[in-house]
């Protein structure tokens, strides 16, 4: 067998009674005594990024091949409950440093943007997010647990005496001459601490607004808002639907050195060169409107605000975005025309919000197709004439050797809703959202699942990853 073979490849075989035999760098040979089992296919390409060959082999043969590479195991990982206690050296070649980088190197290589380390009674869970979802990766023995967490804590700069209170932090590792950021968190649970990382983008990420994934006619009007001398900008959506990135893109844009701008966040997900940027701090009472207010006294000319979490803020976002700022921002709302109902409740009337109000976006990430193993679906879909007219011939990816699971990277998905004078006519007579939703139709405004199945059709998304991320039961449409 391969010496080079990675011990987490071989955990994974070991789970579905699979023996590695051979990698080389295109291909990873296993043997087993049965048909392969899909989960361990899809777990091997994603582990390894190679295809896998399969050789069928006797049970006898491969029973006796699995019990020898058991014994040839080194201790430490073979025999763990009999080393529990001993305390390793803080070196490249102790097992618990060696899996962490192991596993935070792979992370970074599968671009992923959290990693979640579980404990469970039995079982220890090591789970990647990738393009927005869950991947589970080969688990350590259970025994490694407490010092796994217990190094994550060191490397965070945590107190690792302290297990009954969840504490945040940041880390700061070198992994093959490059160097990463990460966010820390751990929470108590019943089996013991849970530890999430996040990872943070670098300065040097490029963010054109060209690249967003808007179609022509929706980057114009985002183009056009930003052109503004003063007003306010939404972008809306749920956690990790890619609102941060918008707005990043939008300072990206504004960013020369004519203009000063601020921004205040919670956290800093993206150091950007040439913005003052502010992080609020809840111990040290340094809030959103403490910070805005601040910043007003810094002859800002454009201002970024995380989100608008409460009145305060949303009063002085509207009062800034009237004397002369440009304000951008987010709110936690599922559509354009939630968004106004939202400010209105805050506070904010709708004679304010005409007068200041430039662009609402709302959006979600959909996983792109896989484009070397996606293929039409058969039958088309049927939709009510009103969200779709034609039949629409949906596409699917079964997973390859280039995607591990069919689809690769993500794609937003937009719904826009800018300030027209008839929007502004309807928000100062106060109108009902439903009629602020007709006036937004009658102007050509595609709602979010419209802008979701323009992707489907031309194959970029499935639809099965549409309804993932669209709640569509209200609108009557039935998931595939």
């Amino acid at each position: 067998m391969n010496a080079q073979i990675s011990e987490e490849v071989h955990a994974l075989c070991r789970r579905y009674q699979a023996l590695a035999l051979n990698e080389d760098p295109t291909t990873l040979t296993i043997a087993l005594n049965e048909e392969a089992p899909q989960g361990l296919l899809a777990a091997l390409r994603f582990a390894t990024g190679k295809r896998i060959h399969l050789e069928h082999w006797p049970a006898a043969r491969l029973e006796q091949a699995l019990n020898q590479r058991h014994e040839s195991l080194p201790a430490p990982l073979a025999a763990e409950e009999d080393t529990a206690d001993i305390a390793y050296p803080d070196d490249g070649d102790a097992p618990v440093v060696q899996f962490i980088n192991q596993t935070l190197r792979l992370a970074i290589q599968r671009r992923a943007s959290d990693i979640h380390f579980e404990p469970f009674r039995q079982h220890f869970r090591i789970r990647l997010r990738i393009d927005g979802v869950l991947q589970t990766l080969a688990s350590p023995p259970p025994q490694l647990a407490a010092r796994l967490i217990a190094r994550l804590k060191i490397l965070g700069q945590l107190d690792i005496a302290e297990r009954r209170q969840p504490q945040d932090g940041q880390l700061s590792l070198t992994l093959d001459s490059a160097r990463y950021a990460m966010r820390i968190a751990t929470l108590p649970t019943l089996h013991g601490e849970k530890v999430v990382l996040r990872v943070q983008q670098g300065e040097q990420q490029e963010l054109p607004l060209d690249q967003l994934g808007m179609g022509r006619a929706d980057l114009a009007r985002y183009a056009t808002a930003l052109a503004c001398p003063q007003g306010l900008i939404l972008v809306t959506g749920p956690t990790g639907s890619g609102k941060t990135v918008t707005l990043y893109s939008g300072l990206r844009q504004l960013n020369d050195a004519q203009s000063n701008l601020c921004s205040v966040e919670d956290p800093i997900e993206i150091p950007l060169f040439g913005v003052n940027q502010t992080q609020i701090n809840a111990k040290t009472e340094l809030s959103f409107a403490r910070v805005l207010r601040a910043l007003l006294r810094q002859d800002p000319d454009v201002i970024m605000i995380g989100e608008i979490r409460d009145a305060e803020t949303a009063e002085i976002a509207v009062k800034a975005a009237q004397t002369g700022h440009l304000v951008l921002s987010t709110l936690h709302t599922n559509s354009t025309g939630e968004t106004l109902t939202r400010l209105m409740h805050m506070g904010i009337p709708g004679y304010l919000l005409a007068g200041c109000l430039k662009l609402v976006i709302a959006q979600r990430l959909v996983r792109r197709l896989c484009r070397h193993c996606r293929y039409p679906h058969s039958q088309p879909t049927h939709f009510p004439t009103s969200v779709w007219p034609e039949p629409l011939t949906a596409w699917r990816a079964d997973g390859c050797e280039h995607c591990f699971g069919g689809y690769y990277g993500r794609i937003g998905v937009y719904e826009l809703l800018a300030i027209t004078p008839e929007i502004q006519a309807a928000l100062l007579a106060n109108a009902a959202p439903s009629l602020l939703a007709d006036v937004a139709r009658e102007q050509g405004q595609l709602s979010l699942l419209q802008a979701g199945l323009a992707l489907a059709s031309e194959g970029t998304t499935s639809l099965e990853e549409l309804y993932r991320v669209i709640d569509v039961v209200q609108l009557g449409v039935t998931a595939p």
